[in-house]
């Protein structure tokens, strides 16, 4: 599916219209119908097809509520039938600027996961065409915004494919068939190569955070490493690690039953950085990205681990293992501690379902923002909501190291209740060091369980649009 610009209507297909509130005037329709109030609707039905009024209320006008509006747009028009629909901006010039936001909305609003639908239970019908009306504009200004829908164009695909993994069940990802993701998703990209680290050699060289929290499921783990080499690039690679947990049970300290069968979505920061890799190299960035997905399933069984296990992880640091369900924080301390030696990384991010305790610190919309730089932390934290993902900042410091020190080993992987989410980002801090390192707690967002206006429910592919955003920025800016 391609976008397409025009100065004008064509008179094809179905059209969303956005209104602002206040501002709606049409014979038949009072107020008490429709004003144009936030995300509120109205379809009016014309002989060459059908509008969708969408409200996008009172200024000031944010880039999310084009998002929002575009997308909630987009999934009505397609629940009736449509497959050609055109964005129509042509009242608003002053919103060209978001256009691209939008379209993403409009693609992210676009998407189903049906693959073990009834066929005839499955919508009959998928986006085919999406234009947008821009009205009478500047050619140099048409050209800025063909740029900006394309950025958005890839990374609403790769959002979109790390959705439509997410959502796959514990019996079809695994960590042996994520790693095949991998492996195909290099085979389409020429500047992309792909390694991926079996048990035995993850045994072999040392991996014992990894191979312990795997040790309990008959699916074996993985370590997957992409690698993309940009055109012209010349600085210091980025370094994005993800926590892939294809399902976690828990292990011997077993969770409650009631939701475990969401525990499918414990693999989406691994996910994320499949997206994050995929639109990079569909954008064709200049700059060497790193991916590294620390794939396994934790569960309980005779070889599992166990409380009161010591590991040895990845470079030598030891772990007293406390409780098993705190297992996303050992596997990525291994891809972390193999990553940054192994590459030299002038910037890491992780992103991990990590803990319960920040979504009760912060609830299920946003991810906790970690990080050792107070300037990559600020910009991130300010521009999140605009990149559709939203962060809030927490704290790292001396007490949250005191609580996971360990009598008999380097740390312990839980520190106590209190500051939960912080705890763990202090674990994973013992692993990086002084290099550049944001941390993103997505256990809230990572997935949503009631429909949102541009998303249904099950994975979002939270932190791909942030990250690629923020890249984006810096090599705009020399910065990268």
């Amino acid at each position: 599916m391609n976008v397409h610009l025009q100065k004008a209507f064509s008179g094809r297909g179905d059209k969303v219209v956005f209104v602002e509130e206040g501002k709606f005037q049409k014979e038949g329709v009072s107020t008490q119908e429709f004003e144009g109030k936030k995300l509120s609707s109205l379809l009016w039905r014309e002989p060459w097809g059908r509008i969708l009024y969408v409200g996008i209320g009172g200024p000031p006008f944010r880039r999310d509520t084009l998002r929002k509006a575009a997308g909630l747009g987009v999934k009505s028009l397609l629940k009736i039938g449509a497959r050609d629909i055109t964005l129509d901006f042509s009242n608003y010039p002053d919103f060209l600027p978001h256009v691209d936001a939008a379209v993403e909305g409009a693609m992210l609003g676009s998407y189903r996961f049906e693959e073990f639908k009834e066929e005839k239970a499955k919508r009959k019908n998928n986006l085919e065409e999406l234009r947008v009306v821009t009205g009478e504009i500047a050619d140099s200004l048409l050209q800025d915004i063909e740029k900006a829908v394309r950025q958005a164009q890839e990374i609403a695909h790769a959002v979109n494919y790390v959705r439509a993994i997410g959502n796959m069940p514990a019996n079809y990802i695994t960590p042996e068939t994520l790693s095949q993701k991998a492996v195909e998703l290099a085979g389409k990209r020429k500047a992309l190569s792909v390694e991926v680290f079996d048990k035995e050699r993850l045994e072999k060289e040392g991996f014992g955070g990894l191979t312990s929290v795997g040790k309990g499921s008959a699916n074996e783990p993985r370590l997957i490493v992409l690698d993309y080499r940009g055109e012209g690039c010349n600085s210091r690679p980025v370094l994005v690690v993800g926590k892939a947990i294809t399902f976690d049970s828990g292990g011997i300290s077993i969770k409650p039953g009631e939701h475990m069968d969401e525990m499918k979505y414990d693999k989406m920061g691994g996910c994320a950085v499949l997206g994050i890799v995929d639109a990079v190299s569909r954008l064709g960035l200049p700059l060497r990205l790193v991916g590294i997905i620390a794939a396994a399933e934790n569960m309980p069984g005779g070889h599992a681990y166990r409380p009161g296990d010591i590991l040895r992880t990845y470079g030598g640091k030891t772990v007293e293992v406390l409780n098993t369900d705190a297992e996303g924080r050992i596997v990525l301390a291994d891809a972390l501690a193999y990553g940054i030696e192994k590459f030299n990384p002038g910037l890491v991010f992780d992103l991990a379902t990590l803990t319960g305790a920040c979504i009760v610190a912060i609830g299920k919309q946003k991810a906790g923002l970690f990080s050792n730089r107070e300037d990559i932390a600020e910009f991130l934290w300010k521009k999140s909501e605009d990149y559709g993902d939203p962060l809030w900042p927490l704290p790292l410091g001396e007490e949250f190291d005191e609580a996971i020190t360990s009598d008999v080993a380097v740390v312990k992987n839980v520190g106590g209740r209190e500051g939960g989410a912080c705890t763990a980002a202090s674990f994973l801090r013992k692993w990086v060091g002084d290099v550049p390192w944001v941390h993103l707690d997505i256990a809230g967002p990572a997935w949503i369980t009631k429909e949102y206006p541009y998303l249904e429910k099950g994975a979002t592919g939270f932190g791909v649009r942030l990250i690629c955003r923020y890249l984006m920025k810096r090599l705009e800016e020399k910065s990268l």
